[in-house]
């Protein structure tokens, strides 16, 4: 199904970029857009051609070069030199779906008409995004200030014929493309260059992913771990309302009651226990997922007001009169908010796994590793491993980014961000949750079936019936690593509406 999106001024949405993430989105450019672009490019060649004052990134060098005056009849060598000599990302490809991301994001921010492109660059990164045309971008490179350099020099190469892209299901020398296509490689003109590569196209895209996804992984870990505490025959009295209003943190309270309702009309949780209090890791689910929540309430304001917002440099205010090189590019808020976030997912794993070896421990009239003969079996014990492996590289990957920073550009460029490791950080550690989720879930599902006939709730209940038309109960040993893979896919597609 096909989604058509006018990039305008109007704030965009979570909402938005989940549909044109996962939508056959098509984009065009609201007619609003297209005249605040042309009307910021006119003020700037009249600009250009009517003074011979400095403006940095416009008619001098770049970051310590800015002290070198370029003729004008070199300026738009100079824009093209920029996205050249700046291609020097190294490490991992960049996945399909967050360079989409980044090219959306790139076209947003230029559409608000404070960055002196062209039209005709908008319009083709936009032709480049509905066509599917995806610029090869590497991992390393972007030291999260001065925009993501590396990165978006390696987005902007098929603008001017250079670098590769993957269209049409293979990688494909940008130049051949555009020749297929009958496009002319564009001539860029002064600033463009800058504009393009100026900006947190990178961080943004990255942490957009990240935050889309944790939301997903939030609710999906609030019905595992009601789930899990079902079968674990554990309490409902610590998911009393009063227990929250005592304590009233938001999140607190919101998972305390989705719980509590999760399990409702469960025959297992309403039975007579034989235990008197349940180990932190059921226990305190609303203190613990409740916190994570909040902090992505947070992290996703922060992308929510970034994405909404022009990030290159410098900026160009027509009406004002105006040409200001500042700092937009500095992606310190996105650093911290990507290390926060990263913190509070490895969280959500580091509980779920506890949960998981709480099931598989023999207690509570369990038996050991939730097979009927432990010892010729060995049941569910080697995924609780991997589950632990998971959590500890996770806690690896939540050192803070954000706080070291690294002189470039000849002290120019003396404090950065570090945020876009910080998002490729971020991005393992969400995509780690995903797997220990499904390592809980396997684990829960084999447990709950060890309480029968006694059933859960009618909702948790066809959670599993819907598990198990993918992944059966185990009755003895077999090849467990298709069944975690598959699994994880169960997680990733599971319709939570």
């Amino acid at each position: 199904m096909s989604y058509n999106h006018s990039i305008s001024s109007k704030s965009l949405s979570h909402e938005d970029l989940e549909k044109i993430m996962h939508a056959d989105a098509q984009l065009s450019l609201s007619n609003d857009s297209k005249e605040k672009i042309l009307r910021c490019r006119e003020y700037l060649d009249k600009k250009i051609n009517g003074s011979t004052d400095a403006v940095y990134g416009i008619n001098t060098g770049f970051g310590s070069l800015y002290n070198k005056n370029i003729p004008k009849d070199q300026l738009e060598k100079l824009q093209e030199n920029l996205v050249l000599s700046h291609a020097c990302g190294m490490g991992a490809e960049v996945p399909h779906e967050l360079v989409k991301i980044m090219l959306f994001l790139k076209i947003q921010s230029l559409a608000y008409g404070y960055s002196g492109v062209q039209v005709e660059t908008v319009a083709r990164l936009i032709e480049m995004f509905n066509k599917n045309i995806l610029p090869r971008i590497y991992e390393m490179g972007s030291l999260g200030a001065s925009g993501d350099l590396a990165p978006l020099a390696h987005l902007s190469l098929p603008l001017i014929g250079k670098g590769e892209v993957y269209f049409q299901n293979r990688n494909q020398n940008s130049e051949d493309v555009l020749k297929s296509l009958q496009w002319e490689k564009l001539h860029l003109k002064s600033k463009e260059g800058l504009a393009l590569l100026n900006g947190t196209q990178f961080m943004s895209a990255y942490g957009t992913w990240c935050v889309l996804h944790s939301q997903r992984l939030l609710k999906l870990a609030n019905m595992i771990g009601a789930l899990s505490l079902d079968a674990f025959d554990g309490r409902i009295e610590p998911f009393d309302e009063d227990v929250h209003r005592i304590r009233p943190h938001a999140g607190q309270q919101k998972v305390a009651k989705e719980i509590k309702k999760l399990l409702q009309g469960s025959e297992i949780i309403s039975q007579k226990k034989k235990h008197v209090q349940d180990p932190y890791s059921f226990r305190c689910i609303p203190q613990v997922h409740g916190a994570s929540d909040d902090t992505l309430q947070f992290v996703s304001q922060t992308f929510l007001t970034e994405i909404n917002s022009v990030t290159d440099n410098p900026n160009i205010f027509d009406k004002e009169d105006k040409i200001i090189s500042a700092g937009n590019f500095h992606g310190q808020p996105l650093a911290l908010a990507l290390d926060f976030l990263a913190i509070a997912m490895a969280e959500i794993g580091n509980i779920s796994e506890r949960r998981t070896y709480q099931l598989i421990s023999g207690a509570r009239d369990l038996p050991n590793y939730l097979v009927a003969e432990p010892g010729i079996n060995s049941g569910l014990m080697i995924p609780q491993y991997t589950a632990a492996s998971l959590v500890s590289q996770n806690k690896q990957l939540c050192t803070p980014a954000s706080v070291d920073s690294i002189v470039s550009s000849n002290g120019q460029e003396d404090h950065v961000s570090m945020g876009a490791n910080a998002a490729t950080k971020a991005y393992r550690v969400v995509n780690n949750i995903y797997s220990i989720l499904a390592i809980e879930l396997i684990t829960a599902s084999q447990a709950l079936e060890f309480r029968r006939p006694l059933k859960t709730s009618v909702s948790l209940e066809s959670l599993v019936d819907t598990f198990r038309k993918r992944v059966p109960f185990i009755e003895s040993d077999r090849f467990l690593h298709n069944d975690l893979i598959e699994t994880e896919k169960f997680l990733r597609e599971f319709n939570l509406e």
